[in-house]
């Protein structure tokens, strides 16, 4: 099996889109993260849920867990509005890791070491420069199991 037959299309945001429009897509679609175009098109990034959330929940409510304990829902619900104005380009990591990036002829194996590798939970497929789609955690995880 390789990578042409696990990819699905994915949506994608651009590194000037609003972070809390790309939080939303995550939510509505149930993904674990997008794919970060650059202005020609072309994916620099894979924007994790996770990163998502260290933006929209306090530092030191990351830092000491007893505090997160002590907020209550309503409060809580403004970190997420705190993310404004704030683009995907601010929610990325100031040093990017490798960027998790295949052609279709990846096998299960190499698709897995790269997700393991980059700690991503998607791995943007191209062909030629052109994005195809992506192969997700979860459709990797069903195909070994």
């Amino acid at each position: 099996m390789r990578a042409r037959d696990l990819l699905v299309p994915f949506p994608t945001v651009g590194l000037d889109s609003p972070v809390a429009e790309a939080a939303r897509l995550m939510a509505e679609r149930e993904l674990p993260g997008l794919i970060v175009l650059d202005e020609r098109g072309t994916p620099v990034s894979i924007l994790p849920g996770t990163q998502v959330l260290r933006l929209a929940v306090p530092r030191y409510c990351q830092d000491d867990p007893a505090l997160a304990r002590v907020i209550d829902e309503a409060h809580a619900d403004a970190f997420v509005r705190a993310l404004g104005d704030r683009t995907v380009r601010q929610a990325l990591p100031e040093r990017p890791r490798e960027l998790p990036v295949t052609d279709p002829d990846a096998t299960l194996l190499e698709i897995g070491a790269l997700m393991a590798r980059t700690r991503s939970p998607l791995v943007a497929v191209l062909d030629g420069g052109r994005l195809l789609g992506a192969v997700t955690l979860s459709a990797l995880l069903k195909r070994l199991a």
